[in-house]
């Protein structure tokens, strides 16, 4: 049988870093992951949040620092910082603590899986034939500059009465090799005959491989230095 993991979970101590950040005894850790889980439902269900891949969270003792990784940072941010005041303060009011919200823009969004799964699904939404809009994807990722890509779609795709699983692969997919840099995301999108689901894995290369270069030419660069 095969055996299979998340790419992300996978790669935590590597290359990946958490969502949540911050630590807490037994008593506290439920309560605050249920926290956690109600901020993230609460912003991506905003129209503001469009666009948005994924969401960090800090806890400083008594304050919240949440920071929006997207896309479209000025639909965030609303004209003067509107849009974000009125974030910070429904989430105060939502965990009686003090919210700070930074927004970082997303450079290269074809090279972010949620983003493309998010983009795969509202077409399947209004109906695109779900193999264009799946090779339309893949094309516009290698284009970005990735390595490899892979998209699946599972439900009843097309309408058809019994559902199925279909995917696509380009270039590389390494999953068993951990220094590469796999971005793996899910979408899910609601169409009038049934949810469609919808998997995305992006290779970005090997950064461990520069990283550890850049550290070799520092120590040669501190050898001859002494």
């Amino acid at each position: 049988m095969g055996q299979k993991t998340n790419p992300v979970g996978f790669r935590l101590a590597l290359n990946k870093g958490w969502k949540s950040r911050w630590y807490a005894n037994k008593e506290e850790f439920g309560t605050l992951l249920i926290e956690d889980r109600l901020i993230r439902n609460t912003l991506m269900g905003k129209a503001c949040c469009a666009g948005t891949s994924s969401i960090t969270i800090r806890r400083m003792s008594d304050k919240i620092e949440i920071t929006i990784h997207t896309a479209k940072p000025g639909l965030v941010i609303g004209k003067k910082g509107s849009e974000i005041d009125v974030l910070r303060a429904e989430l105060s009011k939502l965990t009686g603590k003090d919210v700070w919200i930074e927004v970082e823009e997303i450079k290269r969004p074809d090279l972010d899986a949620k983003i493309v799964a998010d983009a795969i699904a509202k077409q399947l939404e209004r109906r695109i034939p779900f193999r264009r809009a799946m090779k339309k994807a893949m094309q516009s990722v290698l284009e970005a500059g990735a390595l490899g890509v892979r998209v699946q779609v599972s439900g009843r795709l097309g309408g058809a009465e019994i559902a199925r699983r279909e995917w696509y692969k380009d270039g590389i997919i390494p999953l068993q090799t951990m220094r590469s840099e796999i971005d793996f995301a899910l979408g899910r999108g609601e169409t009038t005959y049934g949810s469609i689901g919808v998997k995305v894995w992006i290779n970005r290369g090997e950064p461990s491989v520069a990283l550890k270069k850049t550290k070799a030419d520092t120590a040669v660069s501190q050898a001859a230095g002494a």
